[in-house]
Formats: C-alpha cells, sequence, structure tokens
C-alpha cells in the first residue's frame, strides 16, 4: 500500500503538482475548505454537503432545495409548496404552484431548479428565463401596458382597407379569459374587458349587413 502511495506521488510529480506542498498524489483531495498541513484555502466558499467548492458569492445550501444557492441568504425564503428559494420580496405575494421548479424552462428547455440564470416568478405562479408571455398558460409575463398603449396609437394611425373596416371577429383575451367582439385589425385585437392585446380569435370574421 505504501509503494502504491509512493508511486502515485512520483507520477504526479512528473505530471505537475496539484493543491498544496502536502499533497503529492495524484488522486483525489479529500474534501474540505484548507489543507490540514498548512491551512491553504481551496475554495472561499465550502459546502460539506454538496461538497462545493467556489468564490465568495454570499451562496448558502438550502437544505430544502437540496443544493447551493447564491444569495445573501438573508434576501431569500424558501417557499416549502412552490419548494424552491424565492427573493423575500415575493413572501405572501406570489402565486404558489406545487414543485413548479422541477421541470425545464418552456423557452430555453434548461433546468430550472438547478439553473444558475435567475427565473422570472411570473403573475400566473409560472417559472421561466426569458419572454414576455408564459407559453404554459399564455398569460402575460410583464406589465405590458406601457407596450399596449403603443399599439393604440398604431393601430389608430394604421386603417385597415375599406372591406375589412367593419368587420368584427370574436376573441379570447389570455390575461382576464374574458371573451369580446371587436373589431378585426391585422396589428392585434384588443380586450374589451382588460385593454389587453394579448388576444386570440375565438371566432370567425363576420362583416356587418351593411357592407355585404
Amino acid at each position: 500500500m505504501a509503494a502504491s502511495a509512493w508511486e502515485d506521488g512520483a507520477r504526479g510529480q512528473k505530471q505537475g503538482r496539484r493543491g498544496c506542498e502536502h499533497y503529492d498524489r495524484g488522486c483525489l483531495l479529500k474534501a474540505q475548505q484548507t489543507c490540514e498541513g498548512c491551512s491553504t484555502l481551496f475554495g472561499e466558499y465550502y459546502c460539506s454537503i454538496c461538497h462545493l467548492f467556489d468564490k465568495d458569492k454570499k451562496q448558502y445550501h438550502c437544505e430544502n432545495c437540496g443544493i447551493c444557492r447564491i444569495g445573501p441568504k438573508e434576501d431569500f425564503f424558501h417557499c416549502l409548496k412552490c419548494n424552491l428559494c424565492l427573493a423575500m420580496n415575493l413572501q405572501g405575494k406570489h402565486k404558489c404552484i406545487e414543485n413548479v421548479s422541477r421541470q425545464n424552462c418552456p423557452i430555453c428547455l434548461e433546468d430550472i431548479h438547478t439553473s444558475r440564470v435567475v427565473a422570472h416568478v411570473l403573475p400566473c405562479g409560472h417559472l421561466l428565463h426569458r419572454g414576455y408571455r408564459c407559453p404554459l398558460c399564455m398569460h402575460s409575463a410583464l406589465d405590458m401596458t406601457r407596450y399596449w398603449r403603443q399599439l393604440d396609437d398604431e393601430v389608430a394611425q394604421t386603417p385597415m382597407p375599406s372591406e375589412y373596416q367593419n368587420m368584427t371577429v370574436d376573441i379570447l383575451c389570455n390575461d382576464c379569459n374574458g371573451r369580446s367582439t371587436v373589431q378585426f385589425h391585422i396589428l392585434g385585437m384588443k380586450c374589451n374587458i382588460c385593454e389587453s392585446y394579448n388576444t386570440a380569435q375565438a371566432g370567425g370574421c363576420r362583416i356587418s349587413l351593411d357592407q355585404q
């Protein structure tokens, strides 16, 4: 056993020493933050559960998540129903969905629970890394009021051809789930209830009797 250790050490020296001067074997290190011989620091942050070495990024280990997360810890809380850590400003102010992070982002397909990319918590309760509309329930991911007003101006400045000016269509709003009948426009059709343009056509186009 001793001879084998000496051979490993000699091989390690030929290949180039790794670690501090007390590490003379070409094998795996014992997982700990410092060298027992000279107190050389292997990582500013070390988790004895995940055996994670890293620079100091205010990390903390969440027992419920089962992994280390970037903190600081006091800025986050663990939601037991959603089963993930969320920013403190969302405590009591988000829609809970059981185990919501145990899935891939529906847009980029990266695992949400272990991803280092911050996931956005949408008003509908779903998570995604980027995008303006949830691809699962189609609700708007952000406050789109300003953009809807810009669309109002564009619609007003883009009159439809005469044969379409009195055409109406039934729509379903993805934000308020309301149904309404509105004038058809190629740029978008505005919900009469919540004034969102996040709508979908729910029936065929109709032209008033005066235009037939």
